[in-house]
């Protein structure tokens, strides 16, 4: 199965669009939310929201529901916050303070105690 997904960065000059091709099988939606995740780089974090668009649905929450399920500790799923670049509240491993550890081990840097600067670590698929 091939699906083109759609990348738009409030952050970017042009507000360039890109336009990225994913080979993922027969999957589920879960599925198409891990190996996403799985593509964002350290030092770098996606949205909820983002990911939603890109699956083509407005569901945010249940890409939160995704991640939250994940049992798998490859799925790099701390690097997914709110719109506002806030780290989750009950992040499924240990809160927030241990999805803070995580982030800031990668380089990400934060703005306030429980908030991304997303203007230096925003991911846009396509863009970097």
């Amino acid at each position: 199965m091939v699906f083109t997904v759609k990348c738009l960065s409030r952050y970017s000059l042009t507000n360039c669009v890109q336009n990225v091709v994913y080979r993922m099988g027969n999957t589920n939606f879960f599925d198409k939310v891990y190996e996403i995740v799985k593509k964002i780089p350290k030092g770098k974090v996606m949205t909820y929201g983002q990911i939603a668009s890109m699956l083509e649905t407005k569901d945010a929450r249940r890409v939160g529901w995704a991640l939250h399920g994940n049992t798998d500790p490859k799925i790099p799923c701390h690097r997914v916050v709110n719109k506002e670049g806030g780290v989750a509240i009950n992040y499924a491993f240990d809160g927030w303070a241990e999805q803070k550890k995580k982030l800031v081990a990668e380089g990400v840097s934060f703005k306030s105690e429980k908030c991304v600067d997303l203007k230096r670590h925003h991911w846009i698929i396509g863009i970097y």
